[in-house]
């Protein structure tokens, strides 16, 4: 089908999907609401899209009726309910339209034997044409790393029981529109739609409460893998070994795992008092569990296939001497005798009965010495090895493809647990616990007021002697709690998988003291060497000094030896949220990349393999935007195949629960790792444009501060967005603020940029660039044809510009400018500031992109803001107009404060389903 034809038709679907939705929610609110509901909500409706149009009395009716809206709290939460439930119709019909256009795409692709962009084919392709010979690309695959990392960061707004409904809605409307559906079955579906769009108007949209940890770990930590991994990571696989046959069909490839998956929940626990040792264990516990229980049902699916008998084929000796050597030991004979012709099906039987003891020594924690479990995913392997071997040594390869090769490489990437468990903690914990162990010990009579070079030379000489520090004494509850963890940690590589537990990370490190720490406790809980200490450079001065720092490191005799036996490999994290907060977008930009380069070089000079971690949130202001755009801009020499990245909140949602664009989302990932690691352009120009950076950004980071240190800045924050409402969302376990402070220092970056988003300011995307572009390019005709080719040639550049069009395109200043009024005329120069400069940069913006309007770059994302517009600007209004009656000096009972606050958060759960961003 050509692109416009496959364009149009998937157009007209999506039209014909919204309409279906539409209607039978517009039915269900007549029902459930009342017929005057529905016809305010129009209204409503009606009024926002003609105030979009150009009405301005149409602005003072909405501003009317969300203040009659306010003081009647049953209606009001009718209508925000109302917008907030088109909008999770919308986006699954949205997410349809994804996957229908996905299809058509490699549909194309595969008729016109023209690899679809961004794929896995494409990047071998490329790389093949670019002259990369097969030894070459297998040297490249070797070392190939590529892991994201599911963290629990609060911003998914929406239930897991919410995501159940709308999985439910989803497979209906896959049915009703599918082309095999018979026209008798269509019936029977159209009243489950309804009677699921009912359900979903009948729950509530928010959570009652907080989510435990454990809660975290059920909803994303474990559903994402059952939903869509176990099945979406092999499938990856099979396309990278399909597209390596197809242009190296001479070359027979080894592929190790080299996508994994690793977590922080339930190991993160900076900040989080709630993660303890105890729901570490469990999470692991969990994970372990998810991935047998997997691996279980697996087995009983070959078991019911492989019904390959002796009397047609032969078997291998070696799986024949297995066999004979096993079935001796079983007890129950009777099953084992009457599949006495088909070994295979002998072979899983006893392979699903040692999963299932496994798993309920598992559940019981209990650390048997049993042979009849198994100890490690090695030993699986080697059953399932055992058979894949037989079977191609006895005319059975075809046999060995799909389920039992899929299983294979599940086991390989999963293990028994599933994903890696990264544990974080803040610096400042483990200086305290060295201090008081010092202390107690009569080491050091104040270790903190030690400058760093005593520190370190402390720290070195108590890493080398054998004398144990912690063996005896019982300290404070908080230093007992940092040495329990490693022996969590050793218990985890033990007994639950080696590789269970391989990452710790420091928060907020400054020196070569904060990691050095770590490895003293680390030394005793006989840990040295079998952990990856990763120091976390989250602020723009850490930022500027890491390089340093880890050179430093690096040349530390004891630090050396730990690093040798991890084979000379170190993962470094930084962070964007953070570094964002505390210089602004892009200065904080501008910072990670030359961080990166510097500690690129670094780890070069010192034969050391980087692993960059990148702490990315879903939105702009928290190093969110397109995964594959954002890796290739990276420096090239940072990447090099290797890279760990945060998959946050709402955007494991976005990315994992549909399999198709789950699938998309891997080989977009795998695509640009594998591109930045062949031919990539070097730039003669780089150190002048560096130069230009240096310059722009400082002059972005002094207009950013001169907000956020405006003496007025902070009351216009807590005034003009709805940040109480965020801070007490029931969204994630941990607290929004590492301690209690009215300064946005202390303020988490999430609840920070969501604040933001919710007001539609958006400043942490794009405020100080406009003031920066013009104040550099002034007196100076030259300098703007500078940025031009800047932009049209560094992909660095290209990227940050085109993310700015982002955000600056989800701003909308007429929206921020109601919330402003909130805020008083007292703060009326701060919300001036903003908007000034909003119109400033996006006037900059488009002189150096060369666009007309904002968000050219971006067609269907600024179609689809045109579009969504008059239905978010009503949750805005209204919640606008119950913030107002919440601050008021209005006497409220309890009970109408606490609807009043419900109402609040559901306008916020809206909001953040129209703009399809959250934090």
């Amino acid at each position: 089908m050509p692109t416009s034809i496959a364009a149009e038709t998937t157009d007209k679907q999506i039209g014909i999907t919204i309409r279906m939705l539409g209607e039978l929610l517009g039915q269900t609110i007549i029902q459930q609401a009342g017929q005057e509901v529905y016809d305010l909500e129009e209204e409503i409706r009606g009024l926002s899209k003609s105030w979009r149009q150009g009405d301005e009395s149409a602005n003072a009716s909405l501003a009317n009726i969300m203040s009659e809206l306010a003081s009647d709290l049953p209606v009001a939460a009718d209508i925000v309910k109302a917008f907030s439930t088109y909008f999770q119709l919308v986006n699954l019909a949205e997410e349809h339209q994804r996957v229908r256009i996905l299809r058509d795409r490699e549909n194309n692709a595969f008729v016109s034997n023209i690899p679809m962009d961004e794929t896995i084919e494409d990047a071998i392709s490329k790389l093949k044409h670019q002259g990369v010979s097969a030894e070459e690309l297998q040297a490249t695959l070797n070392r190939v790393y590529i892991t994201p990392v599911f963290t629990a960061h609060p911003t998914e707004s929406r239930r897991r029981t919410v995501r159940q409904i709308l999985k439910h809605v989803s497979a209906v409307v896959d049915g009703i529109q599918s082309a095999g559906t018979m026209e008798f079955e269509k019936p029977e579906l159209n009243r489950k739609l309804k009677s699921l769009v009912t359900l979903l108007w009948q729950s509530d949209a928010t959570r009652d409460r907080r989510p435990t940890v454990m809660d975290e770990v059920r909803n994303t930590g474990l559903y994402f893998f059952e939903e869509t991994l176990f099945d979406v990571v092999p499938q990856i696989y099979e396309e990278i070994e399909s597209a390596l046959q197809e242009h190296y069909p001479d070359h027979e490839f080894q592929l190790s795992p080299f996508l994994t998956y690793g977590s922080w929940i339930g190991g993160d626990r900076d900040g989080n008092p709630l993660v303890t040792d105890d729901v570490t264990w469990k999470t692991l516990q969990a994970q372990k569990e998810q991935a047998l229980e997997r691996y279980q049902k697996d087995v009983f699916e070959l078991y019911e296939l492989l019904s390959v008998s002796q009397n047609r084929v032969g078997f291998s000796q070696q799986f024949q001497a297995d066999m004979k050597e096993i079935r001796s030991a079983v007890s129950d004979q009777d099953v084992i005798h009457r599949f006495r012709l088909e070994p295979y099906r002998q072979k899983f039987i006893l392979v699903f009965r040692k999963l299932r003891a496994t798993r309920n020594v598992n559940v019981d924690n209990v650390q048997a010495e049993n042979t009849g479990i198994y100890s490690s995913a090695t030993e699986l392997l080697d059953d399932l090895n055992l058979v894949r071997e037989s079977l191609e040594a006895n005319c059975g390869a075809d046999l060995v493809k799909g389920e039992l090769a899929r299983l294979i490489r599940r086991v390989e990437i999963f293990g028994f647990h599933l994903a890696t468990l990264d544990v974080r903690q803040h610096a400042k914990r483990h200086r305290s616990a060295i201090q008081e162990i010092c202390e107690r010990y009569e080491i050091a009579d104040d270790y903190t007021a030690m400058n760093e070079q005593e520190k370190v030379e402390l720290l070195t000489g108590l890493i080398r002697s054998k004398r144990p520090l912690t063996a005896k004494l019982e300290f404070s509850e908080e230093t007992n709690s940092i040495l329990s963890l490693f022996e969590v940690i050793a218990n985890a590589q033990k007994n639950i998988d080696p590789n269970a537990m391989q990452t710790y990370i420091i928060s907020m490190t400054e020196s070569v003291s904060n990691l050095l720490e770590i490895l003293l406790l680390m030394k005793n809980a006989n840990l040295f060497g079998k952990l990856d200490l990763v120091p976390l450079f989250e602020t723009v001065d850490d930022l500027n000094q890491a390089p340093e720092t880890m050179l430093t490191l690096f040349n530390n005799p004891v630090y050396k030896e730990h690093l040798a036996a991890r084979g000379n490999r170190q993962q470094i994290m930084i962070g964007y949220s953070d570094s964002n907060k505390d210089g602004g977008y892009f200065r904080a930009n501008w910072m990670l990349f030359s961080a990166q380069r510097r500690m690129a070089a670094a780890c070069r000079e010192q034969g050391v393999a980087l692993t960059l971690f990148h702490g990315r949130g879903g939105s702009l202001g928290r190093g969110g935007g397109p995964a594959n755009r954002a890796i290739l801009s990276q420096p090239p020499e940072s990447v090099d195949g290797r890279i760990r990245i945060t998959e946050q909140g709402e955007v494991v949602s976005s990315r994992y629960s549909n399999p198709a664009i789950a699938r998309r989302h891997l080989q977009q990932l795998v695509h640009a790792v594998l591109c930045s690691t062949g031919e990539r352009t070097t730039y003669d120009q780089l150190e002048r444009w560096s130069t230009v950076m240096d310059e722009i950004s400082e002059l972005a980071f002094q207009k950013y501060k001169s907000l956020v240190e405006d003496a007025k800045f902070i009351d216009y924050f807590e005034s003009a967005t709805p940040i109480e409402l965020v801070e007490n969302l029931n969204i994630g376990s941990r607290p929004t603020r590492r301690k209690s402070s009215r300064g946005i220092e202390d303020l988490r970056a999430i609840p920070w940029v969501f604040s933001w988003t919710q007001s539609r300011a958006n400043i942490s995307s794009w405020f100080g660039i406009g003031t920066a572009v013009r104040d550099w390019c002034a007196g100076a005709p030259d300098r703007l044809s500078q940025l031009q080719e800047m932009y049209r040639d560094w992909p660095f550049f290209n990227s940050i510009l085109k993310n700015v069009h982002l955000g600056l395109g989800r701003a909308d200043m007429d929206i921020a400018g109601l919330y402003a009024k909130l805020a008083g005329e007292d703060c009326r120069p701060i919300f001036d500031q903003i908007f000034s400069e909003f119109q400033l940069t996006s006037e900059h913006l488009l002189q150096v992109t060369g666009h007309e309007n904002i968000l050219d770059t971006e067609p269907w994302l600024q179609r689809s803001i045109r579009v969504r517009n008059p239905y978010v600007d009503p949750l805005n209004y209204i919640q606008v107009a119950l913030l107002e009656r919440l601050r008021s000096s209005e006497e409220l009972d309890e009970d109408a404060q606490d609807e009043l606050i419900r109402v609040l958060s559901n306008s916020v759960n809206g909001i953040a389903a129209g703009l399809q961003n959250v934090g």
